[in-house]
Protein backbone atom coordinates (compact mmCIF):
# COMPACT_ATOMS: atom_id res chain seq x y z
CA UNK A 1 0.00 0.00 0.00
CA UNK A 2 1.32 3.82 -0.83
CA UNK A 3 2.01 5.59 2.08
CA UNK A 4 -0.67 8.75 0.74
CA UNK A 5 -3.93 7.64 -0.66
CA UNK A 6 -3.82 7.44 -4.46
CA UNK A 7 -5.19 10.66 -6.00
CA UNK A 8 -7.77 9.99 -9.09
CA UNK A 9 -8.81 12.98 -11.07
CA UNK A 10 -12.53 12.07 -12.12
CA UNK A 11 -14.72 14.04 -14.61
CA UNK A 12 -17.67 13.39 -17.29
CA UNK A 13 -18.97 14.77 -20.74
CA UNK A 14 -21.60 12.92 -21.83
CA UNK A 15 -23.71 13.40 -25.22
CA UNK A 16 -24.62 10.95 -28.15
CA UNK A 17 -24.73 13.07 -31.29
CA UNK A 18 -27.04 12.30 -34.08
CA UNK A 19 -25.66 14.23 -36.91
CA UNK A 20 -29.16 14.25 -38.68
CA UNK A 21 -30.69 16.50 -36.67
CA UNK A 22 -31.80 19.58 -37.62
CA UNK A 23 -31.12 20.73 -33.97
CA UNK A 24 -28.02 21.93 -32.37
CA UNK A 25 -27.42 21.19 -28.94
CA UNK A 26 -26.22 24.17 -26.86
CA UNK A 27 -24.70 25.02 -23.60
CA UNK A 28 -28.52 25.44 -22.08
CA UNK A 29 -29.43 21.10 -23.04
CA UNK A 30 -26.13 20.48 -20.40
CA UNK A 31 -26.35 19.84 -16.69
CA UNK A 32 -22.97 21.14 -15.75
CA UNK A 33 -21.39 20.84 -12.35
CA UNK A 34 -18.28 21.44 -10.87
CA UNK A 35 -15.87 20.14 -7.90
CA UNK A 36 -17.56 19.23 -4.39
CA UNK A 37 -21.00 19.80 -6.10
CA UNK A 38 -19.76 16.87 -8.69
CA UNK A 39 -18.92 14.75 -5.83
CA UNK A 40 -22.36 15.10 -4.02
CA UNK A 41 -24.54 14.07 -6.97
CA UNK A 42 -21.92 11.54 -8.54
CA UNK A 43 -22.12 9.81 -4.83
CA UNK A 44 -25.65 8.70 -5.25
CA UNK A 45 -25.96 8.39 -9.22
CA UNK A 46 -27.03 5.30 -11.25
CA UNK A 47 -24.14 6.57 -13.70
CA UNK A 48 -20.65 5.03 -14.62
CA UNK A 49 -18.97 8.73 -12.81
CA UNK A 50 -21.24 7.63 -10.01
CA UNK A 51 -19.58 3.69 -10.05
CA UNK A 52 -15.97 5.64 -10.16
CA UNK A 53 -16.59 7.78 -7.61
CA UNK A 54 -17.91 5.15 -5.24
CA UNK A 55 -15.28 2.52 -5.88
CA UNK A 56 -12.62 4.89 -6.06
CA UNK A 57 -13.50 5.40 -2.33
CA UNK A 58 -14.04 2.26 -1.19
CA UNK A 59 -10.23 1.50 -2.35
CA UNK A 60 -8.87 4.76 -0.62
CA UNK A 61 -8.28 6.93 -2.88
CA UNK A 62 -8.52 10.23 -3.04
CA UNK A 63 -11.21 11.73 -5.57
CA UNK A 64 -10.30 14.83 -7.32
CA UNK A 65 -13.29 16.17 -8.92
CA UNK A 66 -13.39 18.74 -12.07
CA UNK A 67 -16.38 19.08 -13.64
CA UNK A 68 -19.59 17.29 -15.36
CA UNK A 69 -21.45 18.12 -18.05
CA UNK A 70 -24.48 15.77 -19.45
CA UNK A 71 -27.16 16.35 -21.79
CA UNK A 72 -29.96 14.40 -23.40
CA UNK A 73 -29.13 12.61 -26.78
CA UNK A 74 -29.78 15.32 -29.44
CA UNK A 75 -28.29 17.21 -32.55
CA UNK A 76 -24.61 18.02 -33.38
CA UNK A 77 -23.14 19.62 -30.20
CA UNK A 78 -22.37 23.30 -30.53
CA UNK A 79 -18.77 23.77 -31.55
CA UNK A 80 -17.59 26.87 -29.78
CA UNK A 81 -19.29 25.44 -25.93
CA UNK A 82 -17.06 22.48 -26.56
CA UNK A 83 -14.07 23.86 -27.38
CA UNK A 84 -15.01 26.00 -23.88
CA UNK A 85 -15.54 23.42 -22.07
CA UNK A 86 -12.53 21.31 -23.69
CA UNK A 87 -9.96 23.71 -22.39
CA UNK A 88 -11.63 24.78 -19.02
CA UNK A 89 -11.06 21.59 -18.53
CA UNK A 90 -7.72 20.64 -19.85
CA UNK A 91 -7.28 23.96 -17.21
CA UNK A 92 -8.32 22.07 -14.56
CA UNK A 93 -6.19 19.12 -15.12
CA UNK A 94 -3.09 21.32 -15.55
CA UNK A 95 -3.59 22.72 -12.35
CA UNK A 96 -4.53 19.64 -10.12
CA UNK A 97 -2.14 16.75 -8.99
CA UNK A 98 -3.44 13.06 -9.57
CA UNK A 99 -2.21 9.79 -10.10
CA UNK A 100 -4.32 8.71 -12.75
CA UNK A 101 -7.44 10.08 -14.59
CA UNK A 102 -11.10 8.11 -15.01
CA UNK A 103 -13.80 9.83 -17.12
CA UNK A 104 -17.29 8.93 -17.89
CA UNK A 105 -17.83 9.81 -21.55
CA UNK A 106 -20.58 8.64 -24.11
CA UNK A 107 -17.88 7.42 -26.59
CA UNK A 108 -20.43 8.99 -29.33
CA UNK A 109 -20.19 12.71 -29.24
CA UNK A 110 -19.83 15.30 -32.27
CA UNK A 111 -19.68 18.80 -32.51
CA UNK A 112 -20.87 21.21 -35.62
CA UNK A 113 -17.07 20.96 -36.32
CA UNK A 114 -15.66 17.42 -35.20
CA UNK A 115 -16.61 14.37 -35.86
CA UNK A 116 -14.59 12.35 -33.31
CA UNK A 117 -15.38 14.90 -30.68
CA UNK A 118 -14.39 11.73 -27.76
CA UNK A 119 -11.77 11.53 -29.51
CA UNK A 120 -10.21 14.93 -29.57
CA UNK A 121 -10.58 15.41 -26.11
CA UNK A 122 -8.62 12.47 -25.37
CA UNK A 123 -5.94 12.91 -27.57
CA UNK A 124 -5.65 16.97 -26.09
CA UNK A 125 -5.45 15.38 -22.55
CA UNK A 126 -2.99 12.99 -23.35
CA UNK A 127 -0.97 15.89 -24.49
CA UNK A 128 -1.65 17.95 -21.10
CA UNK A 129 -0.84 15.39 -18.99
CA UNK A 130 2.13 13.09 -20.97
CA UNK A 131 2.97 9.19 -20.88
CA UNK A 132 3.10 9.03 -17.52
CA UNK A 133 -0.43 9.31 -15.57
CA UNK A 134 -2.57 6.59 -17.08
CA UNK A 135 -6.14 7.39 -18.46
CA UNK A 136 -9.44 4.99 -17.82
CA UNK A 137 -13.16 5.65 -19.53
CA UNK A 138 -15.92 3.88 -19.25
CA UNK A 139 -18.38 4.11 -22.46
CA UNK A 140 -21.65 3.78 -23.32
CA UNK A 141 -21.86 0.53 -25.50
CA UNK A 142 -23.27 2.68 -28.38
CA UNK A 143 -19.81 4.28 -28.31
CA UNK A 144 -18.19 5.23 -31.90
CA UNK A 145 -15.02 3.69 -30.92
CA UNK A 146 -11.70 5.26 -32.78
CA UNK A 147 -8.33 4.74 -32.88
CA UNK A 148 -7.80 8.40 -31.38
CA UNK A 149 -9.96 7.03 -28.47
CA UNK A 150 -7.94 4.08 -27.80
CA UNK A 151 -4.33 5.64 -28.67
CA UNK A 152 -4.66 8.40 -25.63
CA UNK A 153 -5.98 5.79 -22.84
CA UNK A 154 -4.41 2.76 -21.06
CA UNK A 155 -7.94 1.43 -19.92
CA UNK A 156 -11.21 1.57 -22.08
CA UNK A 157 -14.19 -0.59 -21.20
CA UNK A 158 -18.50 -0.14 -22.12
CA UNK A 159 -20.93 -1.34 -20.30
CA UNK A 160 -21.90 -4.55 -21.42
CA UNK A 161 -26.23 -4.47 -21.14
CA UNK A 162 -28.66 -3.17 -23.08
CA UNK A 163 -31.13 -1.63 -21.25
CA UNK A 164 -27.77 -0.34 -19.37
CA UNK A 165 -28.24 -2.04 -16.33
CA UNK A 166 -24.59 -2.08 -15.26
CA UNK A 167 -23.39 1.40 -16.06
CA UNK A 168 -22.55 1.70 -12.41
CA UNK A 169 -20.15 -1.48 -12.46
CA UNK A 170 -18.67 -0.03 -15.58
CA UNK A 171 -16.88 2.90 -13.96
CA UNK A 172 -16.21 0.59 -10.68
CA UNK A 173 -14.40 -1.46 -13.49
CA UNK A 174 -12.64 1.45 -14.74
CA UNK A 175 -11.34 2.51 -11.25
CA UNK A 176 -10.30 -1.19 -10.66
CA UNK A 177 -8.05 -1.54 -13.34
CA UNK A 178 -6.30 1.85 -12.66
CA UNK A 179 -5.39 1.17 -9.05
CA UNK A 180 -4.28 -2.42 -10.08
CA UNK A 181 -1.72 -0.48 -13.02
CA UNK A 182 -0.55 2.21 -10.07
CA UNK A 183 0.18 -1.00 -7.75
CA UNK A 184 1.98 -2.36 -10.52
CA UNK A 185 0.11 -5.96 -11.18
CA UNK A 186 -1.33 -4.77 -13.98
CA UNK A 187 0.24 -3.88 -17.50
CA UNK A 188 -2.82 -2.93 -19.73
CA UNK A 189 -3.15 -3.83 -23.56
CA UNK A 190 -5.96 -2.89 -26.06
CA UNK A 191 -6.94 -4.84 -28.78
CA UNK A 192 -9.54 -3.75 -31.35
CA UNK A 193 -11.17 -5.04 -33.68
CA UNK A 194 -14.33 -3.54 -36.17
CA UNK A 195 -16.29 -4.94 -38.53
CA UNK A 196 -18.76 -2.11 -40.77
CA UNK A 197 -21.76 -2.93 -40.28
CA UNK A 198 -24.59 -1.03 -37.53
CA UNK A 199 -27.32 -3.17 -35.85
CA UNK A 200 -30.50 -2.53 -37.97
CA UNK A 201 -32.49 -4.30 -34.98
CA UNK A 202 -32.67 -6.85 -32.35
CA UNK A 203 -30.03 -4.53 -30.07
CA UNK A 204 -31.10 -5.92 -26.85
CA UNK A 205 -28.22 -7.62 -25.02
CA UNK A 206 -30.98 -10.23 -22.99
CA UNK A 207 -32.27 -12.42 -25.65
CA UNK A 208 -31.36 -12.99 -29.69
CA UNK A 209 -27.85 -12.74 -31.43
CA UNK A 210 -26.84 -10.36 -28.61
CA UNK A 211 -27.16 -12.38 -25.88
CA UNK A 212 -25.44 -15.27 -27.85
CA UNK A 213 -21.91 -13.02 -28.63
CA UNK A 214 -21.74 -11.21 -24.92
CA UNK A 215 -22.14 -15.09 -23.85
CA UNK A 216 -19.41 -16.08 -25.96
CA UNK A 217 -17.67 -13.02 -24.84
CA UNK A 218 -18.04 -14.42 -20.88
CA UNK A 219 -16.72 -17.48 -21.86
CA UNK A 220 -13.38 -16.36 -23.29
CA UNK A 221 -12.85 -14.04 -20.37
CA UNK A 222 -13.81 -16.78 -17.82
CA UNK A 223 -11.44 -19.06 -19.26
CA UNK A 224 -8.42 -16.63 -19.69
CA UNK A 225 -7.10 -14.75 -17.01
CA UNK A 226 -4.81 -12.54 -18.85
CA UNK A 227 -8.36 -11.12 -20.44
CA UNK A 228 -9.36 -8.30 -18.23
CA UNK A 229 -12.31 -7.26 -19.90
CA UNK A 230 -14.27 -7.39 -23.03
CA UNK A 231 -16.62 -4.82 -24.29
CA UNK A 232 -18.54 -5.17 -27.59
CA UNK A 233 -19.17 -1.76 -28.92
CA UNK A 234 -22.88 -1.54 -30.82
CA UNK A 235 -21.87 1.73 -32.65
CA UNK A 236 -23.99 4.48 -32.46
CA UNK A 237 -26.05 4.39 -36.05
CA UNK A 238 -26.58 8.28 -36.31
CA UNK A 239 -22.92 9.25 -36.55
CA UNK A 240 -21.41 10.16 -40.16
CA UNK A 241 -17.66 9.60 -39.20
CA UNK A 242 -15.34 7.19 -40.84
CA UNK A 243 -14.36 4.12 -39.89
CA UNK A 244 -18.20 3.42 -38.48
CA UNK A 245 -18.64 0.15 -37.28
CA UNK A 246 -19.03 -2.74 -34.83
CA UNK A 247 -16.09 -2.70 -32.61
CA UNK A 248 -14.50 -5.28 -30.22
CA UNK A 249 -12.28 -3.81 -27.67
CA UNK A 250 -10.22 -6.54 -25.61
CA UNK A 251 -8.07 -5.83 -22.18
CA UNK A 252 -5.53 -7.53 -21.81
CA UNK A 253 -2.52 -7.94 -19.05
CA UNK A 254 0.48 -7.70 -21.39
CA UNK A 255 0.44 -8.26 -25.12
CA UNK A 256 -1.25 -11.57 -26.14
CA UNK A 257 -2.41 -13.55 -29.28
CA UNK A 258 -4.85 -14.74 -27.85
CA UNK A 259 -6.52 -10.93 -27.60
CA UNK A 260 -6.69 -10.97 -31.41
CA UNK A 261 -8.01 -14.53 -32.05
CA UNK A 262 -10.89 -13.33 -29.20
CA UNK A 263 -11.55 -10.14 -30.85
CA UNK A 264 -11.65 -11.35 -35.00
CA UNK A 265 -13.70 -14.02 -33.15
CA UNK A 266 -16.60 -11.88 -31.84
CA UNK A 267 -15.96 -9.16 -34.40
CA UNK A 268 -16.85 -12.26 -37.27
CA UNK A 269 -20.14 -13.29 -35.74
CA UNK A 270 -21.41 -9.79 -35.53
CA UNK A 271 -20.44 -10.08 -39.68
CA UNK A 272 -21.85 -13.78 -39.97
CA UNK A 273 -24.73 -13.40 -38.30
CA UNK A 274 -25.72 -9.65 -39.52
CA UNK A 275 -29.12 -10.89 -41.14
CA UNK A 276 -30.04 -11.73 -37.70
CA UNK A 277 -30.29 -8.50 -36.35
CA UNK A 278 -33.86 -7.44 -37.45
CA UNK A 279 -37.17 -6.29 -35.11
CA UNK A 280 -40.62 -7.45 -35.00
CA UNK A 281 -42.06 -4.13 -33.75
CA UNK A 282 -45.80 -3.55 -33.37
CA UNK A 283 -47.49 -0.56 -35.73
CA UNK A 284 -49.60 1.93 -33.85
CA UNK A 285 -53.00 0.61 -34.64
CA UNK A 286 -51.71 -2.76 -33.29
CA UNK A 287 -50.27 -1.45 -30.48
CA UNK A 288 -53.33 0.43 -29.56
CA UNK A 289 -55.38 -2.69 -29.81
CA UNK A 290 -53.17 -4.85 -27.61
CA UNK A 291 -53.79 -1.50 -25.05
CA UNK A 292 -57.43 -2.09 -25.97
CA UNK A 293 -58.15 -5.62 -25.64
CA UNK A 294 -55.56 -6.31 -22.38
CA UNK A 295 -56.88 -4.18 -19.29
CA UNK A 296 -55.04 -6.35 -17.18
CA UNK A 297 -51.37 -4.99 -17.89
CA UNK A 298 -52.01 -1.16 -18.12
CA UNK A 299 -50.47 0.94 -18.56
CA UNK A 300 -48.69 -0.15 -21.35
CA UNK A 301 -45.81 1.80 -22.16
CA UNK A 302 -45.34 2.52 -25.79
CA UNK A 303 -41.52 3.37 -27.10
CA UNK A 304 -42.04 5.35 -29.89
CA UNK A 305 -39.37 4.07 -31.79
CA UNK A 306 -38.87 6.53 -34.51
CA UNK A 307 -38.95 9.58 -32.59
CA UNK A 308 -36.62 8.55 -29.63
CA UNK A 309 -35.16 11.58 -27.99
CA UNK A 310 -32.69 8.94 -26.33
CA UNK A 311 -31.75 8.20 -29.93
CA UNK A 312 -30.91 11.57 -30.54
CA UNK A 313 -33.90 12.61 -32.33
CA UNK A 314 -35.93 16.37 -31.54
CA UNK A 315 -39.34 14.14 -29.94
CA UNK A 316 -41.58 16.41 -32.10
CA UNK A 317 -43.60 13.56 -33.69
CA UNK A 318 -47.43 13.31 -33.00
CA UNK A 319 -48.43 10.58 -34.62
CA UNK A 320 -49.60 7.95 -31.84
CA UNK A 321 -51.72 11.22 -30.58
CA UNK A 322 -53.22 11.30 -34.42
CA UNK A 323 -53.85 7.34 -34.46
CA UNK A 324 -55.29 7.70 -30.84
CA UNK A 325 -57.36 10.57 -31.40
CA UNK A 326 -59.04 8.67 -34.84
CA UNK A 327 -60.38 5.82 -32.68
CA UNK A 328 -63.62 5.42 -30.91
CA UNK A 329 -62.21 3.62 -27.96
CA UNK A 330 -61.39 6.57 -26.28
CA UNK A 331 -58.25 5.25 -24.66
CA UNK A 332 -56.69 7.58 -21.76
CA UNK A 333 -52.61 8.26 -22.86
CA UNK A 334 -49.45 10.49 -21.67
CA UNK A 335 -47.61 11.96 -24.61
CA UNK A 336 -44.51 13.84 -24.66
CA UNK A 337 -43.90 16.37 -27.65
CA UNK A 338 -41.40 18.22 -28.36
CA UNK A 339 -42.61 22.03 -28.81
CA UNK A 340 -41.39 25.11 -27.58
CA UNK A 341 -44.06 28.03 -28.98
CA UNK A 342 -46.95 25.56 -27.95
CA UNK A 343 -45.32 25.77 -24.71
CA UNK A 344 -44.87 29.16 -24.86
CA UNK A 345 -48.79 29.84 -26.51
CA UNK A 346 -50.16 27.22 -23.32
CA UNK A 347 -48.57 29.21 -21.01
CA UNK A 348 -49.69 32.91 -22.11
CA UNK A 349 -53.17 31.46 -21.84
CA UNK A 350 -52.64 30.00 -18.41
CA UNK A 351 -53.75 27.18 -16.53
CA UNK A 352 -57.87 26.48 -17.14
CA UNK A 353 -57.60 28.04 -20.52
CA UNK A 354 -58.87 26.39 -23.44
CA UNK A 355 -56.79 26.68 -26.69
CA UNK A 356 -56.43 25.30 -30.07
CA UNK A 357 -52.51 24.38 -31.10
CA UNK A 358 -50.42 22.81 -33.50
CA UNK A 359 -48.10 20.90 -31.85
CA UNK A 360 -45.09 19.00 -33.08
CA UNK A 361 -44.04 18.64 -36.59
CA UNK A 362 -41.78 21.62 -36.80
CA UNK A 363 -38.34 20.14 -36.25
CA UNK A 364 -37.87 17.00 -38.12
CA UNK A 365 -37.49 17.19 -41.56
CA UNK A 366 -41.08 15.68 -43.27
CA UNK A 367 -43.03 16.15 -39.89
CA UNK A 368 -46.13 18.35 -39.86
CA UNK A 369 -47.79 20.13 -36.66
CA UNK A 370 -51.20 18.27 -35.66
CA UNK A 371 -54.00 20.75 -34.64
CA UNK A 372 -55.95 19.77 -31.55
CA UNK A 373 -57.84 21.59 -28.91
CA UNK A 374 -57.49 21.34 -24.98
CA UNK A 375 -57.43 22.48 -21.63
CA UNK A 376 -53.98 23.53 -20.19
CA UNK A 377 -53.65 21.34 -16.65
CA UNK A 378 -49.99 22.37 -15.89
CA UNK A 379 -46.90 24.84 -16.32
CA UNK A 380 -43.94 23.84 -15.17
CA UNK A 381 -40.38 24.33 -15.42
CA UNK A 382 -39.60 20.91 -16.74
CA UNK A 383 -37.07 20.14 -14.16
CA UNK A 384 -37.19 16.56 -12.39
CA UNK A 385 -34.68 14.09 -10.81
CA UNK A 386 -34.79 10.57 -12.56
CA UNK A 387 -36.00 7.79 -9.92
CA UNK A 388 -33.80 5.08 -12.13
CA UNK A 389 -32.23 2.74 -11.82
CA UNK A 390 -31.26 4.11 -14.93
CA UNK A 391 -29.91 7.52 -14.34
CA UNK A 392 -31.17 7.29 -10.89
CA UNK A 393 -30.52 10.86 -9.02
CA UNK A 394 -29.82 12.90 -12.09
CA UNK A 395 -31.26 15.99 -12.18
CA UNK A 396 -32.32 17.07 -15.38
CA UNK A 397 -34.97 18.91 -17.42
CA UNK A 398 -37.39 19.36 -19.83
CA UNK A 399 -36.94 22.74 -19.89
CA UNK A 400 -40.29 25.03 -19.45
CA UNK A 401 -43.61 22.30 -19.84
CA UNK A 402 -47.19 22.70 -20.50
CA UNK A 403 -49.80 20.22 -19.96
CA UNK A 404 -52.36 20.11 -22.17
CA UNK A 405 -55.53 17.85 -22.44
CA UNK A 406 -56.91 17.15 -25.22
CA UNK A 407 -60.67 15.06 -25.78
CA UNK A 408 -60.51 14.74 -21.77
CA UNK A 409 -58.44 12.00 -22.39
CA UNK A 410 -54.54 12.37 -24.00
CA UNK A 411 -52.46 14.67 -21.46
CA UNK A 412 -49.76 15.97 -23.72
CA UNK A 413 -47.29 17.06 -22.15
CA UNK A 414 -45.46 19.74 -24.12
CA UNK A 415 -41.87 20.04 -23.62
CA UNK A 416 -39.51 22.89 -24.60
CA UNK A 417 -36.35 21.02 -25.08
CA UNK A 418 -35.84 16.92 -25.85
CA UNK A 419 -35.71 15.07 -22.38
CA UNK A 420 -35.35 12.16 -20.66
CA UNK A 421 -38.64 10.78 -20.83
CA UNK A 422 -38.03 7.03 -19.92
CA UNK A 423 -38.30 7.51 -16.21
CA UNK A 424 -41.99 8.10 -14.86
CA UNK A 425 -40.43 11.46 -13.02
CA UNK A 426 -40.89 12.63 -16.14
CA UNK A 427 -44.13 12.64 -16.19
CA UNK A 428 -45.51 12.73 -12.20
CA UNK A 429 -43.42 15.72 -11.79
CA UNK A 430 -45.58 17.79 -14.45
CA UNK A 431 -48.65 16.53 -12.38
CA UNK A 432 -49.36 13.24 -14.28
CA UNK A 433 -50.72 10.14 -12.60
CA UNK A 434 -48.44 6.93 -14.91
CA UNK A 435 -51.01 4.37 -12.58
CA UNK A 436 -54.33 6.02 -14.10
CA UNK A 437 -53.08 5.60 -18.04
CA UNK A 438 -54.15 3.29 -20.18
CA UNK A 439 -50.90 4.28 -22.26
CA UNK A 440 -47.79 6.30 -21.76
CA UNK A 441 -45.46 6.80 -24.66
CA UNK A 442 -42.00 7.34 -23.84
CA UNK A 443 -38.97 8.98 -26.39
CA UNK A 444 -36.94 6.12 -25.57
CA UNK A 445 -36.41 2.28 -27.23
CA UNK A 446 -34.57 0.01 -24.03
CA UNK A 447 -33.91 2.06 -21.29
CA UNK A 448 -37.31 2.71 -20.09
CA UNK A 449 -37.58 -0.51 -19.24
CA UNK A 450 -35.50 -0.64 -16.49
CA UNK A 451 -37.37 2.79 -14.80
CA UNK A 452 -41.21 1.46 -15.71
CA UNK A 453 -40.54 -2.01 -14.46
CA UNK A 454 -43.49 -2.90 -12.08
CA UNK A 455 -45.25 -0.14 -13.12
CA UNK A 456 -46.12 -0.82 -16.78
CA UNK A 457 -46.17 -3.41 -19.69
CA UNK A 458 -42.83 -2.27 -22.84
CA UNK A 459 -44.12 -2.57 -26.22
CA UNK A 460 -41.76 -1.44 -29.08
CA UNK A 461 -43.76 0.97 -31.58
CA UNK A 462 -42.78 1.25 -35.39
CA UNK A 463 -43.35 5.05 -36.14
CA UNK A 464 -41.97 7.69 -38.41
CA UNK A 465 -38.72 9.58 -37.43
CA UNK A 466 -34.89 9.99 -37.54
CA UNK A 467 -34.61 7.86 -34.36
CA UNK A 468 -34.80 4.21 -35.81
CA UNK A 469 -32.60 3.02 -38.69
CA UNK A 470 -34.49 2.99 -41.94
CA UNK A 471 -32.44 2.09 -44.57
CA UNK A 472 -32.50 4.91 -47.06
CA UNK A 473 -33.98 7.40 -44.73
CA UNK A 474 -30.81 9.26 -44.36
CA UNK A 475 -27.71 10.40 -46.33
CA UNK A 476 -24.52 9.66 -44.88
CA UNK A 477 -21.42 11.53 -46.51
CA UNK A 478 -18.49 9.56 -44.58
CA UNK A 479 -19.22 6.77 -43.15
CA UNK A 480 -19.81 3.32 -45.08
CA UNK A 481 -21.45 0.49 -43.76
CA UNK A 482 -24.08 -2.38 -43.64
CA UNK A 483 -26.93 -2.64 -44.51
CA UNK A 484 -27.01 0.87 -45.87
CA UNK A 485 -24.22 0.55 -48.15
CA UNK A 486 -22.88 -2.07 -50.15
CA UNK A 487 -19.79 -3.37 -49.08
CA UNK A 488 -17.43 -6.23 -50.43
CA UNK A 489 -16.54 -9.36 -48.28
CA UNK A 490 -13.73 -8.35 -46.39
CA UNK A 491 -11.48 -8.60 -43.24
CA UNK A 492 -11.72 -7.44 -39.43
CA UNK A 493 -9.65 -4.92 -39.33
CA UNK A 494 -7.86 -4.74 -36.17
CA UNK A 495 -5.53 -2.49 -34.03
CA UNK A 496 -3.43 -3.07 -31.06
CA UNK A 497 -2.52 -0.43 -28.46
CA UNK A 498 -0.32 -0.64 -25.30
CA UNK A 499 2.39 1.83 -23.59
CA UNK A 500 5.06 -0.70 -24.37
CA UNK A 501 3.75 -1.19 -27.82
CA UNK A 502 3.24 0.49 -31.82
CA UNK A 503 -0.33 0.52 -33.09
CA UNK A 504 -0.38 -2.32 -35.22
CA UNK A 505 -2.86 -3.38 -38.09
Amino acid sequence: MPSTPRRILVGRLFHESHSFSSQVTSRKAFEIRHGEDLLAHAGHSGTTLGGIVKRAAELGCEVVPTVSAVAPPGGLVDHSFYTQFREAFIALVRRERYDAIALELHGAMATTEVQDADGDLLVRLREAVGLDIPIGIGLDLHAHVTQAMLRSVEICIACKENPHSDVVSCGERVVECLAAMLDGSFEPVLTMAKVPMILPGAAETGSGPLAEIHARARALAGAHPEIWDISLFNVYPYADDNDMGQAVVVLTHGPTQLAQRAADELAQLFWAWRERFRDNLSTIDEALDLVRQDRGRRPYILADMGDRVLAGAPGDSTAIIEHALGRADRLRGAIPVTDPDSVQAAAKAGIGARVTLGIGGRLTPGFAALTVSGVVAAINDGRFVIKGPFGAGEETSLGHTAVLVVDDRLSILLTSSPGFTHDPAAFESQGIDVASQDFVVVKSGYHYKLNFAGIGTPLGVATPGIGYYTPGLLHWKRARFWPEHELPEREIRSFVYGKSLKKVG
